[in-house]
């Protein structure tokens, strides 16, 4: 399992003018993730190269890989950003996941200020797959500084572990982030098998409410926005 960032872009010619810092869910690795994610293609035009470092040529794509730690239900080490007891309901346990989600928001963060040497954070942009995406929204909330937006897929709201996290923020500095995301995008496959698409509608009616943001939505299928496969 890999444990390296992989970075692509921006294509030869054009100024960098974005990062896009995408991790990837569990089970997998930033290779794996990165490769499967470059796959997709726009369905037009169709006589014009349609992948996605084709039609965002100014793009950094920066992909992290997750520490391998231990699974308590498994009883084995995963590729995970975090523990996790079920899938099928992620907010399960949030105690377990506590460890793990602050570890890696520490290695999200130094991935963060490294780029921040190459381009202000308000040019990038933070997001993932699943388990990867719940893991970039709690980096984003824990965080001091605006990106440019947010970008999720297959994910769901991890509100219980983040409670826990910013409940000891708040004892330390009586201080809980307020802030709102100038962009977010989120997609999840409606017959996703492995977390399940209410979820996802879960995640986005918590933004609309509570974070009180304007939302447009389109319902389309997984074949229109790209398929990559997950595992939580």
């Amino acid at each position: 399992m890999s444990t390296t960032t992989q970075i692509v872009g921006p294509s030869d010619g054009h100024d960098h003018t974005h990062t896009i810092i995408l991790l990837h869910g569990r089970g997998s690795s930033c290779d794996e993730f990165s490769s499967e994610f470059f796959e997709s293609e726009a369905s037009a035009p169709v006589d014009r190269p349609r992948t996605l470092p084709d039609l965002f040529p100014t793009i950094r794509w920066v992909f992290p890989s997750s520490p391998v730690i231990y699974s308590e239900r498994f009883e084995c080490m995963e590729s995970q950003w975090f523990d996790m007891w079920s899938t099928e309901e992620p907010n399960a346990r949030p105690e377990i996941q506590v460890i793990g989600l602050i570890q890696s928001i520490e290695i999200v963060f130094t991935i963060l200020r490294e780029e921040e040497t190459r381009i202000s954070r308000d040019k990038i942009f933070l997001g993932g797959i699943s388990q990867g995406f719940a893991t970039a929204y709690c980096t984003y909330e824990m965080g001091e500084k605006e990106y440019a937006g947010l970008i999720g897929f297959s994910s769901w709201a991890p509100l219980p572990v983040l409670a826990l996290m910013q409940e000891h923020r708040a004892k330390a500095s009586n201080e809980v982030s307020e802030r709102q995301p100038n962009f977010v995008f989120l997609a999840h496959c409606r017959d996703d098998t492995v977390i399940p698409v209410e979820e996802g509608r879960k995640f986005s009616d918590f933004l609309k409410g509570a974070r009180g943001l304007s939302w447009s939505f389109t319902n389309m299928k997984m074949a229109d926005i790209g398929s990559t496969s997950h595992k939580g």
